[in-house]
């Protein structure tokens, strides 16, 4: 799926070569760019760590670059984990007696921790000390680690999966929105000169134009036009080119790929438009449930294609047009008439 933005393995390396390393080489979201950059000053004139931060977004919007930038920002070191990584509450202790004063923790999928491993979180954000039990039963005694001063930024899809204490600890909540097509072409353009390939004006808006206003998609689907066009374009990647490759790729001029066509189209053609509810549209394009909700759902809402109801998903008079088919309303206006 050229335009899932969840990371895949060919994404690690490509990933690490176009990351931004400044705010300024980081396009779009500039409210949070804005605020965050003063949150950092002033934690800075202050002497002191930055709050904990939580992001939250769809897959590929940059919340893990964000982190990066904000550790390059204070001059301090980085630790990544992840959720599920953190098994026990030694591995929590590891990771966290290991940091240096004024360094970041930043664990991604953050609404997949433990919930034991939650609660001894807590008193480590909030008072910079770790509280570990040692033994079993009546012979069982508490010790209590001194942590130096940490900067926690946590970032999940998911945030409504995140418990109330765990979200109320957070200094600075965020949000990544889908990008606009302005910042998708000038990530395009900045990952075009890093990768040394030719492009043009309008070869570079041919692909924002399909790149779900998401960067992962968008710089994945460069790296896919540049092995078409070095193969059949001379190397430089103009309209045409761009057309032909992402023709060939099976996405359109919305960024709509097969998958996203079969669910329009099956609730079209088998629930007459909708509403129908996901286990029965899951069954019906035989996609996992949590595929539909997490990967498709979300830019097909977002460009106006499906709308949830209380009943379920139901196709709008746009995706029709776009399908170049009649809507129901329209096909009963028509006999009316």
């Amino acid at each position: 799926m050229f335009t899932d933005p969840r990371p895949q393995q060919e994404d690690k390396s490509l990933d690490k070569t176009l990351r931004p390393h400044s705010f300024e080489e980081y396009f779009g979201q500039e409210k949070i760019k804005r605020n965050l950059k003063v949150l950092l000053e002033a934690a800075k004139q202050r002497g002191e760590a930055v709050e904990h931060i939580l992001l939250y977004g769809g897959s590929g919007l940059g919340k893990t670059t964000l982190a990066h930038i904000i550790a390059r920002e204070l001059g301090t070191n980085i630790r990544i984990t992840s959720g599920p990584a953190i098994e026990k509450i030694g591995d929590l202790a590891s990771i966290l007696t290991n940091l240096q004063e004024g360094d970041v923790l930043f664990i991604d999928e953050c609404h997949r921790l433990n919930k034991l491993i939650e609660e001894y979180l807590y008193p480590a954000m909030e008072e910079c000390c770790l509280d570990i039990i040692i033994g079993k039963g009546p012979s069982a005694r508490s010790i209590q680690l001194d942590l130096p001063p940490f900067t926690l930024i946590a970032a999940t899809t998911r945030i409504s999966l995140l418990s109330s204490p765990l979200r109320n600890r957070f200094g600075a909540t965020y949000h990544l929105d889908f990008y606009e097509q302005k910042d998708i072409e000038n990530i395009l353009k900045r990952s075009s000169k890093i990768l040394k390939v030719e492009t043009n004006e309008e070869g570079v808006k041919e692909i924002a134009k399909r790149a779900r206003r998401t960067p992962r998609v968008a710089n994945r689907l460069l790296k896919r036009v540049r092995d078409y066009a070095q193969v059949h374009g001379q190397g430089k990647i103009d309209k045409k080119i761009a057309r032909e490759a992402l023709a060939m790729l099976e996405i359109d001029e919305l960024g709509l790929e097969p998958v996203d066509r079969l669910i329009i189209q099956t609730i079209i053609e088998k629930f007459n438009g909708g509403p129908v509810g996901l286990d029965t549209l899951a069954a019906a394009t035989s996609e996992e449930k949590d595929t539909i909700c997490e990967i498709y759902e979300p830019y097909l809402m977002q460009i106006g294609f499906l709308a949830r109801t209380s009943q379920g998903r139901v196709v709008t008079d746009v995706a029709y047009k776009h399908l170049k088919l009649k809507a129901p309303g329209e096909v009963q206006k028509k006999l009316i008439e």
